[in-house]
C-alpha cells in the first residue's frame, strides 16, 4: 500500500510518499499559498516528479490541514448556526454564546432556542421533550441557518434526548447538517456546547476542503481513499471528517508528534516541532500525543473537547531578531515563507533566527552570504535561542527526570543536539517533513469519555462497555475491526457526585481498513 501524506502549515506545505514498509520514497516542501490548494498541487507534482511512482499505486491520500483553524481565527466561511439547548426548566442562567468574542458571534448569525429536557448526572430525566417546542424551533430555523448544534444537560451520561432531537431536525430540515454535543465534548455543558457550535459552524469549510483536495488529486489522476488528520494523532475518513470538522483543529502538531515517534523509534519523548513561524512542543506517551486535561480556547472560545497538550512559542526559522533598547529581542514576528527573500544571508534586510544560526556556525545553507552578518554578534545572540527552547521543554515535563527530545520541522537544525533537561537529543532523517509523515502514517481511533454510575453496574461491566464503545467508534471512523486495540484506559472516582460515579476515558486505535 502506497500512502501520500500532505500537511498544510502556515509557512510550508509538506508532502511525503511512503511505501508498504512505511519508508519514505520521496518528500517535498513548498511554500503555502494564499488559496492553499495550489500549494497542495505543487507539492503533489514535486513528489511525483521525484519518485516517478505510478499514481495508480497510491491507495491512501491523507491531509493535515489548517483550514478549520483559519476559518475560526479569521472569522471566514462560517455557517449560520441554529443552537438548541435541551435544559428547561433549568440551565438558563448562562445563555449560549456568553463570553464569545463579539466579532465571532456576529459571523454566526445564530438563532438560539432553549427547550425542555436534559438529564441528572445518573441519567434520570430532568424533563421530557416537548415536541411543540421542537416544531417552533424548526419554523425558526427554516431558511435562516446552515447547520444546527444540539446540546443537552449531562448528555455524555445519556445522549438519548440529543439523538431524538437530531432525528427530528434531520426529518424536518433534511439538508441541514446536525452536530450533537455528546459525540464531541465532555462533561461541562457550556464548554461542550461551545465546541458543538464551532463544529456546526465549520461544515461548509470542511466540505470545501474535501472537494478541493479531491480536485488536487484528480488533477494528477490520483484516485485514492481520502483521510484527514485529527488532533489526537490519528486519521479519520472523509465521511467522518464531514461530521466532525472540529477534530482537524491542531492536527498539525499531532502529525509532527506521530511522525517524530516513527522516525526516532522513541515511544515516550518530548517533541519539539520548529516551523517557519512557531515552535510547538508536545509529549509522546506510548507513541501517541499526550492529551490535555484542561479546557482549551479555540479562537477565543472556551471548549472541553479532546485536544493535544501543546505549548507553542513564537520562534521559528523566519522569526525576526531585532535590537530593542540595547538588548536583542527574538520575535514573535516572523517573515514566514518569505525567509529566502527577506533574510539577510539571502540578500534581504530582515535579521532572522536562520541568519543568527548560520552566523554562529550551527547551520549551513547553500548560496548564502555570511559576510552580510559581519556586524551582527551572532555568537552572543544564539544562546538565547537555546534557553528559549530549554524553558519550553521544562514547562512540558511532569517530573525533573531527563527525557529524550526529538527535534523535527523545517527549523529543526536551528537547535543544537545537546539541551538541558534532555537525556539525548535526536534529529532524525526526514525531520523536516515529520508532519507529513505523521499524516500519512496515522491509525484510526475512537475515544470515549463518560460518567458512569456504579449503582446498577459493576466496575468490570462499566469498563467493558466503555471499551466496546471506543472500539465501535474506531471502526465507524474507518479502522480495521480485526486489528483495533485499546491504547488508553483510565478511570477517576468523582467524589462530588452521589451514586458512586466514575469518569472513564478509553481510546481504541487500529490500522486503516482499505
Amino acid at each position: 500500500m502506497i500512502r501520500l501524506g500532505i500537511d498544510v502549515g502556515g509557512t510550508n506545505t509538506d508532502g511525503v510518499i511512503l511505501n508498504d514498509a512505511n519508508e519514505v520514497l520521496g518528500s517535498a516542501k513548498t511554500a503555502t499559498t494564499k488559496d492553499i490548494f495550489s500549494g497542495i498541487q505543487m507539492t503533489i507534482k514535486s513528489l511525483l516528479e521525484e519518485t516517478k511512482i505510478n499514481v495508480k499505486e497510491i491507495n491512501v491520500a491523507t491531509l493535515g490541514t489548517t483550514h478549520c483553524t483559519n476559518a475560526i481565527v479569521e472569522r471566514k466561511s462560517l455557517n449560520k448556526v441554529g443552537i438548541v439547548r435541551i435544559c428547561l426548566p433549568s440551565g438558563t442562567t448562562v445563555p449560549p454564546l456568553l463570553g464569545w468574542p463579539n466579532d465571532l458571534v456576529e459571523k454566526l448569525h445564530a438563532k438560539t432556542v432553549l427547550i425542555h429536557g436534559g438529564y441528572e448526572f445518573n441519567g434520570i430525566p430532568i424533563a421530557d421533550l416537548d415536541y411543540d417546542e421542537l416544531k417552533k424551533s424548526v419554523d425558526l430555523f427554516r431558511g435562516q441557518v446552515d447547520s444546527i448544534a444540539i446540546s443537552g444537560v449531562f448528555s455524555p451520561v445519556l445522549g438519548d434526548q440529543e439523538k431524538e432531537v437530531a432525528r427530528y431536525f434531520e426529518k424536518e430540515l433534511p439538508n441541514i447538517p446536525v452536530s450533537i454535543s455528546s459525540e464531541i465534548g465532555s462533561i461541562g455543558l457550556i464548554e461542550r456546547e461551545n465546541a458543538t457550535i464551532l463544529n456546526a459552524a465549520l461544515m461548509t469549510t470542511i466540505s470545501h476542503v474535501s472537494n478541493g483536495f479531491k480536485r488536487a488529486l484528480q488533477a494528477e489522476d490520483i484516485h485514492a481513499n481520502i483521510f484527514f488528520g485529527q488532533n489526537d494523532g490519528t486519521l479519520m475518513t472523509n465521511e467522518y471528517a464531514q461530521k466532525y470538522p472540529i477534530y482537524t483543529i491542531a492536527c498539525g502538531p499531532t502529525n509532527s508528534i506521530r511522525g517524530a515517534a516513527h522516525l526516532s523509534k522513541e515511544p515516550n519523548a518530548i517533541v519539539v516541532d520548529i516551523g517557519g513561524t512557531t515552535t510547538d512542543i508536545g509529549v509522546l506517551a506510548n507513541n501517541f500525543p499526550r492529551q490535555t486535561s484542561l479546557a482549551v480556547e479555540v479562537g477565543g472560545v472556551r471548549t472541553n473537547y479532546r485536544m493535544p497538550d501543546i505549548y507553542s512559542i513564537g520562534f521559528g526559522g523566519g522569526t525576526r531578531v531585532y535590537l530593542q533598547e540595547d538588548a536583542w529581542t527574538i520575535g514573535p514576528e516572523s517573515v514566514g515563507y518569505q525567509l529566502t527573500e527577506k533574510g539577510i544571508v539571502f540578500g534581504g534586510t530582515e535579521l532572522t533566527t536562520t541568519d543568527i544560526a548560520i552566523g554562529a556556525g550551527y547551520m549551513e545553507i547553500e548560496h548564502t552570504d555570511l559576510s552580510r552578518l559581519a556586524s551582527i554578534p551572532c555568537e552572543k545572540i544564539y544562546p538565547d535561542f537555546v534557553t528559549l527552547i530549554e524553558k519550553a521543554i521544562d514547562r512540558m515535563k511532569t517530573s525533573a527526570e531527563d527525557l529524550p527530545v526529538v527535534l523535527v520541522g523545517g527549523g529543526a537544525s536551528l537547535i543544537p543536539t545537546t539541551l538541558k533537561g534532555a537525556s539525548r537529543v535526536i534529529r532524525p532523517e526526514h525531520a523536516q517533513v515529520a508532519n507529513a509523515i505523521g499524516a500519512a502514517l496515522g491509525d484510526i481511533s475512537g475515544t470515549v469519555e463518560r460518567i458512569y454510575s456504579l449503582e446498577n453496574q459493576s466496575y468490570q461491566e462499566v469498563m467493558e462497555e466503555a471499551k466496546a464503545e471506543a472500539i465501535e467508534e474506531a471502526v465507524n471512523a474507518g479502522a480495521d475491526p480485526d486489528k483495533v486495540e485499546i491504547i488508553l484506559l483510565e478511570d477517576f472516582a468523582l467524589a462530588y457526585l452521589p451514586g458512586n460515579a466514575i469518569l472513564v476515558r478509553v481510546k481504541a486505535a487500529g490500522p486503516l481498513k482499505i
